[in-house]
């Protein structure tokens, strides 16, 4: 199966909690997709590499649920 998702090449610095449970908007659809009860939207800052071989420092946005762990990472923008 095809990779979709940033891969990460370092640790993930800088994590801040941006929303948690009914504050995030797509709080529906993780319950329907993974389950789980208390999710929470976090962002931080990693050197990733893109689906198509770019390598670069970027701020990333993710879900995080106990149990079930870090899902929809996505990449927000490139640090320079």
């Amino acid at each position: 199966m095809p990779r979709t998702e940033p891969e990460l090449l370092s640790d993930i610095r800088d994590i801040e909690i941006i929303a948690v449970n009914t504050s995030i908007r797509v709080l529906e659809r993780l319950r329907q997709l993974y389950g789980g009860t208390r999710w929470r939207k976090l962002k931080g800052i990693a050197f990733i590499r893109t689906v198509d071989g770019e390598e670069f420092w970027a701020e990333i946005h993710w879900y995080e649920c106990h149990g079930i762990g870090r899902r929809d990472t996505k990449v927000v923008r490139e640090i320079e």
